[in-house]
């Protein structure tokens, strides 16, 4: 594995109640893929990235890249940010601005001999579209466009590894979406390997080739988006990746083989689900994303709409079923119900995914 993680943990003197900023987190990142970062707010993400720079000291645990051990508390050694050949982008761009595009870009490599830096920063610079900006200064360039100056600057010298801060917050939802596609082209053409920290799941999507979810400094889940979003390995990934509800259900055993009880009635496709003796009496709470539940007026499960949010091309509907159990449903624009309107639906569910019952999850808010 190109990066390694083990056992990694942080404690800030300041955290109240003792808690670890990031507490044992082991993950493994190959050459040329790129990892991302999600959680909530202080949920430990942003201090992992800092460990991994050098500009923290973990109190447990180990870091390597290629073998080369960079930290390890156990054993003492801390290697200096500057010695280990990561590169860094953050959220501010931190362009230099009485300087060009071009030489912004050939700060890190000022001690290169000259026709090697200006072929480099050409390079780099036509990598991320804006070789016809070199003379510029960075006022005169969009958020955007600072943006890719400042991954050029970061990749000219070649790091083994690139680190990315929440690099598209301050920009506006279009351009990130549009942003974080075009940084995924450059660091695949350039064969960099990346670890990104985001609050925002659709770019962790859209950028990262593996994402790990952390909450309260640990690392609940590492894995490719689609098994995060179908495969939640913990209730918290569950619920905070995509939208969804936990509906109460029971696991009872059926004609062939066993299968789950809900409010919408038995689900069957249930083969990585656990036997009903996994839990008391085999009750338990299903996982219902929006794309679960169909709109189909010909269902006799009936449900009544209680919010509806417009999403261009679908309908994200809030519907209570007659048992007062919620789900959530996306329905295209054009079967445009209203609040307090019942509808028909059903559940259409390829992975039935279920968790130990909690009282406050019916409640599916």
């Amino acid at each position: 594995m190109f990066l390694s993680l083990t056992g990694l943990a942080l404690r800030y003197p300041r955290a109240h109640a003792g808690r670890a900023a990031v507490e044992g987190v082991s993950l493994g990142l190959a050459r040329g893929a790129i990892g991302a970062l999600i959680g909530p707010s202080g949920c430990g993400k942003t201090s992992l990235l800092r460990l991994v720079a050098g500009l923290e000291r973990p109190d447990a645990g180990r870091i390597a890249i290629e073998g080369e051990v960079l930290a390890d508390a156990a054993a003492r050694v801390h290697l200096a940010p500057e010695q280990r050949r990561i590169g860094m982008v953050f959220q501010d761009y931190a362009l230099f601005p009485h300087l060009t595009i071009a030489d912004n870009v050939a700060f890190g490599i000022a001690d290169w001999a000259r026709d090697k830096r200006e072929a480099r920063v050409a390079q780099m610079l036509d990598l991320v579209g804006l070789a016809h900006a070199a003379k510029r200064a960075p006022h005169q360039l969009s958020g955007g466009q600072q943006q890719r100056v400042a991954l050029a600057r970061a990749l000219a010298p070649r790091p083994r590894l690139l680190l990315l801060d929440e690099p598209f917050s301050s920009l506006d939802v279009d351009l990130r979406e549009r942003l974080a596609q075009e940084v995924r082209t450059i660091l695949k053409e350039s064969g960099t390997t990346a670890l990104l920290v985001t609050h925002d799941q659709l770019e962790a999507f859209a950028v990262g080739d593996v994402i790990g979810v952390m909450n309260k400094g640990r690392l609940e889940q590492w894995d490719d988006a689609y098994s995060l979003y179908h495969r939640p390995a913990s209730r918290f990934v569950a619920g905070f990746i995509g939208h969804g509800v936990f509906a109460p259900a029971r696991i009872v055993e059926c004609a062939h083989g066993h299968c789950v009880e809900t409010p919408l009635g038995e689900l069957h496709d249930v083969a990585d689900c656990p036997l009903p003796s996994a839990y008391p009496g085999g009750d338990c709470d299903v996982l219902l994303r929006a794309d679960d539940i169909v709109h189909d007026d010909a269902s006799p499960v009936r449900a009544l709409i209680e919010r509806k949010a417009f999403r261009g091309s679908e309908f994200l509907y809030t519907l209570r079923l007659a048992g007062g159990e919620r789900v959530l449903a996306h329905v295209p624009s054009h079967h445009d119900h209203q609040v307090g309107e019942w509808v028909g639906i059903r559940a259409e569910v390829d992975h039935v995914v279920t968790f130990p019952r909690e009282a406050e999850a019916a409640a599916g808010d």
